[in-house]
């Protein structure tokens, strides 16, 4: 799996985490069953991410960055945002133009979840970062006869004879 495909995966589990918080918005939380589902949707989620980020060796940070986290900050932001207690100009507009293109409902149910939502922008931002190059460990092996041979430059030494060139300078008055 290259880099990209990593991006993407990182920002496909990020989008069934959201659905999932959609759906646990509908779920009656005060019984036992519609509790344990919620949590249950929750949990998964964060094995959709975990299974995203299974990769080779290689990465690609910036694409991760563009492709997966600046989405996830853009929709977990307009959602934290219009789900503000009180009102600011900020929240107003959010929530009129949720209405506006028909997202009214979905906002609202995601929303329940600011606490996840919170925490999956933060994760997601913490999953763009490559661990891959911080782990690789390389082995120097150094040749100490030919470290300690002389250079090129040291074994021939060559004078050139250069004529010195002198300038006169003018003081100006």
């Amino acid at each position: 799996m290259n880099g990209m495909n990593r991006a993407f995966l990182t920002l496909g589990a990020a989008a069934l985490g959201g659905v999932g918080l959609w759906l646990i918005g509908h779920f009656d939380q005060t019984t036992t069953g519609g509790y344990w589902a919620a949590l249950g949707i929750v949990a998964a989620a964060g094995l959709i991410f975990g299974l995203a980020q299974l990769r080779g060796d290689g990465g690609n940070p910036l694409a991760a960055f563009l492709v997966a986290f600046v989405p996830v900050l853009v929709v977990g932001g307009w959602v934290l945002l219009a789900m503000e207690p009180n009102g600011d100009w900020f929240r107003n507009h959010l929530r009129a133009w949720d209405g506006d293109i028909g997202i009214a409902d979905v906002v609202h149910y995601v929303g329940m979840q600011v606490g996840v939502i919170a925490f999956a922008i933060g994760l997601t931002f913490g999953l763009t970062f490559e661990p891959a190059y911080l782990r690789l460990r390389r082995t120097v092996v150094v040749d100490q006869e030919a470290a300690d041979a002389p250079l090129t430059a040291e074994r021939h030494t060559v004078i050139v004879e250069r004529p010195a060139v002198t300038q006169e300078v003018e003081q100006v008055k």
